[in-house]
């Protein structure tokens, strides 16, 4: 990768080719009798990194952390971290922990003692042992629950016991298995927040394996979208979602119109998307030069359209349609179009006002608009 130029205070060790990853997957594949869990996967992580692997159930994101945790082997290639070959070192003996989506708390010791647990098992001496519980009790805001069971405590509260317990050792690298599975949405939401800092303020390197992508979004420094056992796309969350490199990933991230055709040269040399006989071709822009004729998706967020009943002037792309149907989500309106060729897109309008009337409602014909550069041509 190129090296880029950043501002002061940014971090982004991969666009740093002095800095050395602390893992990684060298032309890793993972069979199970017939069955690829991991297709010749080669990925590297950077040390301090909130690392994401997102994908849906069964494309082997689980797998690649079990192979990391040493609770499976990989059938080819090489895992390393901090430049040692992994395969042969087991999981207890590896600078690695991990913390499972069940917690795996104790229930007949108290908080404090099941954040000691590990710790009386180490050889760490049992003088520092203490002092070393109290500062992880004290990380994650905990002290005043040292004394209750996990059964006396809430979800998050369990869930922070799970995350002091696995950092108490002070591993290089912390697994993360849906840790916030079993938590509602809104202390899902506050607990990521309180993971970001955590991660931030011990610098150990986490790796979380989610198919939650806000969470991925929320929390990652970088995300890897993986799909059947391969990384479709690695990058920070707002390349990944502005700039996907596939159609698998624009789709798989946040909601998306996407539209099929041919891709073509506009008048002034614009790469544009043919759909259809009768159309105004897209304009859109383009990661990667195709050749004309080429066949293409154009992928544009709902945020990113403009919805009216006045047809705009001085736009490049414009289309008409009926409304079919509006979902209201407090601060957005999400409206599906149904154009006259059939195509449904999704455009959102945000609710700026406590109480307004809407400028149009179901079955009213509307016009959706948007910028040359507000939506990206795909070819695979």
């Amino acid at each position: 990768m190129a090296q880029t130029q950043h501002p002061q205070g940014v971090f982004a060790p991969w666009d740093d080719p002095a800095e050395k990853p602390i893992i990684r997957f060298q032309s890793v594949s993972k069979h199970f009798g017939d069955f690829t869990a991991i297709d010749d996967l080669t990925l590297d992580i950077y040390s301090r990194e909130f690392f994401a692997l997102l994908g849906p159930s069964g494309c082997g994101k689980t797998t690649l952390m079990r192979m990391l945790a040493g609770f499976e082997a990989p059938s080819e290639g090489t895992i390393l971290l901090d430049d040692k070959d992994i395969a042969a070192v087991p999981p207890n003996q590896r600078a690695v922990n991990m913390m499972f989506q069940s917690y795996a708390l104790f229930p007949h010791l108290n908080v404090h003692d099941n954040i000691a647990f590990g710790l009386k098992r180490s050889s760490m001496p049992k003088t520092e042992i203490p002092a070393r519980v109290d500062e992880m009790l004290r990380l994650t805001r905990l002290e005043k629950f040292a004394k209750r069971k996990p059964h006396q405590i809430s979800g998050g509260q369990r869930q922070r016991v799970a995350l002091a317990r696995s950092l108490a050792k002070a591993p290089k690298l912390l697994l993360l298995d849906e840790p916030l599975g079993a938590l509602d949405k809104k202390l899902r939401n506050d607990t990521q927040f309180e993971l970001m800092d955590i991660q931030e303020r011990t610098g150990t390197t986490f790796v979380i394996v989610t198919h939650d992508q806000e969470e991925a979004m929320t929390v990652a420094s970088r995300i890897a979208v993986m799909d059947e056992g391969r990384i479709v796309q690695v990058d920070t969350p707002d390349r990944i979602y502005e700039t996907p490199n596939a159609v698998y990933v624009a789709d798989f991230i946040g909601d998306v119109n996407l539209v099929h055709g041919k891709l073509h040269n506009d008048d002034q040399g614009r790469p544009s998307v043919h759909w259809g006989e009768g159309r105004t071709p897209i304009v859109g822009s383009m990661m990667d030069p195709a050749p004309a004729g080429t066949e293409v998706h154009f992928a544009v967020r709902p945020e990113k359209i403009n919805i009216g009943t006045e047809r705009p002037r001085d736009v490049t792309n414009c289309v008409r349609g009926k409304i079919l149907d509006i979902a209201y989500l407090g601060n957005i309106s999400t409206y599906h179009v149904e154009l006259p060729s059939g195509e449904v897109f999704k455009a959102q309008a945000t609710n700026s006002r406590r109480i307004a009337r809407r400028s149009f409602t179901w079955e009213d014909t509307v016009w959706l608009w948007w910028s040359d550069t507000a939506g990206i041509i795909l070819t695979r």
